[in-house]
């Protein structure tokens, strides 16, 4: 069965390798292109890479137990490609799983280039249209937050709904060199995994002065496409200062948990940077998204101790996010209800963040494998962290439908009884995450993908 898989970045390359693996013929097209010796790119990103990661480089949390760990469990015994090549990439992040983003892309690239079922396809999609007649093909859209119009126009014409948008923003990147090594330290919350973390600490006076600065900040000029509807789960730093003067130490600047060494104390609020490489010779500024001026941005972020004298590779940048209304359009195969030959992938289909986009990616290449075999596709089981995502974004209320990250909110509750037996909430989630690998293990078995690496499958 030929599939078309449209958009390279994480769910497209995740979904065509997968539906390769599966015997299917696939054509994966990326608009990002070299066009007459010049990079055609979008606003946000930076190369006509597959997979460049445009915000963070974290695939967050890799704690046993956790909605994160137990989504990339599943992901690993489905046999994930590009989660496989992220643990490949890891840089040393704490408790998380965060990758050089260069090396990311590259093993993306060849593992593409080197799948015979595979062929790259680099032009802009703005038609979508069923396969002829008496032959059996699915088209996968995982164009990601910044689909073109063009194809925006033309979902917006099959779906016969409107899109929603928020918008996202990236966070700065400071070169390793121009940090002040002498005021900050290495720490991990709570001391939890490696200390990978370097952390800015500040006392009250340094937090007020930091504050002040941030609230006078002049912000940069909105485009026509930037209407300013952020996603609540990731705010500009200016925003959320604007709730007031102790929200950003109870959110990106929180303490809690990071004791500097040197003097015994926790500070007053902290600032942590990550690395953006196996070199370390870079680092984001964690949480610290904006939609500033550039000029504004290094006047305030210098007012950081340990960053008085930085040099910026990367600033803060706000982007378009659009994703369709799901839970009026998908089924739990991510196929639409009334035209089962397109699917959807990624934060396009209204899932929110690195893993869940890669995950939806993973479902839609097992699902085209088993219409491959003529089998129609079981949606993975509800009790699972994989089956939860989907059900969530097709399941929803759609008047208040938001893209979400997988948490536990979002799977499937213990028993009434339980719940009330177990008190400690993280003794519930380990049961609740025994549970979900059970279940994965037993729809894994019966369905029949058979690309996994699992042992016990």
């Amino acid at each position: 069965m030929k599939i078309r898989v449209i958009g390279g970045g994480l769910a497209g390359p995740e979904a065509a390798l997968t539906a390769a693996r599966l015997g299917c013929q696939v054509d994966l097209y990326e608009m990002r292109a070299m066009v007459n010796g010049k990079p055609r790119l979008t606003p946000a990103h930076q190369t006509t890479e597959f997979g460049e990661l445009v915000c963070s480089n974290s695939l967050k949390s890799e704690s046993p137990n956790t909605a994160p760990w137990l989504l990339k469990q599943e992901m690993r015994r489905a046999g994930s490609a590009l989660l496989r090549m992220a643990d490949e990439s890891a840089v040393p992040a704490g408790h998380a799983l965060a990758v050089d983003r260069v090396e990311f892309s590259r093993r993306i690239a060849e593992a593409i280039a080197a799948e015979p079922n595979i062929r790259v396809i680099r032009e802009e999609v703005t038609r979508l249209e069923p396969p002829d007649s008496g032959e059996a093909g699915l088209t996968i859209v995982a164009t990601g937050p910044l689909t073109s119009g063009a194809l925006s126009e033309e979902i917006q014409r099959i779906t016969g709904s409107d899109h929603l948008a928020f918008y996202d923003s990236i966070s700065p990147i400071v070169d390793a060199e121009s940090i002040d090594m002498e005021r900050v330290y290495f720490a991990a919350r709570w001391d939890k995994g490696t200390a990978d973390y370097i952390n800015c600490p500040m006392d009250r006076e340094e937090y007020d002065r930091f504050l002040d600065a941030l609230l006078a900040a002049e912000p940069a000029e909105s485009k026509e496409w930037e209407k300013l509807d952020y996603f609540e789960g990731c705010l500009p730093i200016e925003i959320l200062a604007r709730r007031g003067r102790d929200t950003l130490r109870f959110g990106p600047m929180k303490p809690v948990g990071l004791r500097d060494p040197r003097t015994g104390k926790t500070p007053w609020a902290v600032v942590q940077l990550r690395k953006e490489n196996l070199r370390a010779d870079s680092y984001n500024l964690v949480g610290f998204q904006n939609h500033l001026k550039f000029g504004e941005q290094a006047r305030v972020l210098r007012l950081i101790p340990g960053l008085e004298n930085a040099h910026f590779l990367r600033y803060g940048q706000i982007h378009r996010n659009t994703y369709i209304c799901a839970p009026l359009l998908l089924d739990e195969t991510l196929r639409l209800k009334k035209d089962p030959w397109l699917a959807f992938a990624g934060q396009l289909s209204g899932v929110e963040g690195y893993t869940e986009s890669i995950a939806t990616g993973l479902l839609a290449g097992l699902y085209a494998g088993s219409l491959a075999r003529g089998v129609e596709p079981t949606p993975v089981p509800r009790t699972t962290a994989l089956g939860s995502l989907v059900h969530y974004i097709t399941h929803a209320v759609a008047k208040d439908f938001q893209p979400a990250n997988i948490t536990f909110d979002l799977l499937e509750p213990l028993e009434e009884e339980l719940r009330k037996k177990i008190r400690d909430k993280k003794e519930r989630h380990r049961i609740q995450c025994e549970r979900a690998l059970v279940a994965f293990d037993a729809w894994w078995a019966a369905a029949g993908h058979g690309c996994s690496d699992h042992p016990s499958l």
